[in-house]
């Protein structure tokens, strides 16, 4: 079976760590027996020079066809100008709705390895495995109406809607327990009940839904001693779920617990397994273009679309054993070295991870 999958590298480092996902992909199918077809397209700023639309049509052609998408990044200080609806930004917004991404899986683990590198003390951090899930196509991200908008005394006010239905909380509370089913059997679901009605529905759809799940156990956090608890004792996780906004917050903390932001990958997947896989770092424009640019989440997000799009869980597993092995050599991009380590650039990374993936040739899926 022939699997296409769509390279997206997009903005500022993006195509520098897309270039080495790439090399990491071809190697691991042909040690794995997969058949892959790899395709390009624009999204972000680079489409809007080349083609004047963040997400055009092209891509979107593309897209839709594709089993698996990966991306780099988007974005830069060039577009800040535009009008918001014209930005980078909106080109991936668009593409987890026109694909319907619902579900956004945001791992944080820490390797053992970069222990020293959070900037929590390593006894709180050691061995941390939290998978957050959010919601990505709802809530106030694309709640309507929005705008900015000038009020009859002539004070500019700006508005979005917070809106969630029944059956979009529904669907990511169903998978939220399904994935905590195959884990340590925990949910966390985080809301903000008492000052917010969708989020009161949001609470209630997720206990109902947890009624069909008698293995896993579940508790509910309002967000903000939800971030509390992650830098105070992250360990106590395992699944965390919530909306579109608390999420994308959340999940930039449970980052920084890991040491770099440059290690961690994410999932944006559909109810069909089809998913678009990127890093979570963003476009970094100010290393842009300089070797400097950490590929290993990218890298990473390589194993999420070969595990949740391609079902190669093997294959999944010997990049990460790959990623896991570069570590142990004391191979460091900027980002990730302590003091005294030795620093080496973008490609140079990629080419360490090609060379531990020898070590798994010949296995099959």
């Amino acid at each position: 079976m022939s699997h296409s999958i769509l390279l997206l590298p997009g903005d500022g480092i993006g195509p520098e760590v897309v270039a080495q996902a790439r090399r990491v992909l071809e190697r691991v199918a042909d040690l794995y027996n997969l058949t892959i077809e790899l395709d390009e397209a624009n999204l972000g700023g680079v489409a809007i020079d080349r083609e004047g639309s963040a997400y055009p049509e092209t891509t979107q052609a593309k897209a839709r066809s594709a089993a698996a998408l990966l991306l780099g990044a988007v974005g830069g200080p060039q577009w800040d100008g535009l009008p918001a609806a014209q930005r980078p930004e909106r080109g991936l917004l668009a593409i987890r709705a026109d694909l319907d991404l619902f579900a956004n899986l945001r791992p944080a683990i820490l390797f053992p390895q970069l222990a020293d590198a959070s900037s929590l003390k390593p006894e709180l951090v050691a061995g941390l495995d939290i998978l957050i899930v959010r919601e990505l196509t709802g809530g106030i991200y694309f709640g309507e109406p929005r705008g900015i908008r000038t009020r009859e005394d002539g004070e500019r006010e700006g508005y979005n809607t917070y809106i969630y239905r029944e059956s979009e909380i529904e669907r990511i509370a169903q998978l939220a327990f399904e994935l905590a089913a195959k884990r340590d059997g925990r949910v966390t679901s985080v809301d903000k009940a008492n000052v917010l009605e969708v989020t009161q529905l949001w609470r209630e759809v997720v206990t109902r839904v947890a009624e069909n799940f008698a293995g896993v156990d579940l508790d509910h956090l309002y967000v903000d001693n939800a971030a509390m608890q992650l830098v105070r004792e992250p360990k106590q996780f395992d699944v965390l779920v919530t909306g579109n906004i608390f999420g994308d917050i959340l999940s930039d903390t449970a980052a920084m617990l890991t040491g770099s932001i440059g290690m961690l990958p994410s999932a944006s997947l559909n109810a069909l397994s089809a998913g678009l896989y990127e890093p979570v770092h963003g476009s970094a424009p100010d290393i842009a273009g300089q070797d400097r640019a950490n590929p290993l989440a990218t890298i990473l997000s390589v194993a999420m679309l070969l595990r949740y799009s391609l079902n190669a869980g093997n294959a999944a597993a010997a990049v990460e054993a790959a990623v896991s092995t570069v570590l142990d050599q004391g191979c460091r991009t900027a980002d990730i070295a302590a003091e005294g380590d030795a620093v080496i650039g973008t490609e140079a990374m990629g080419t360490a991870v090609l060379k531990a993936l020898k070590g798994h040739e010949g296995n099959e899926l």
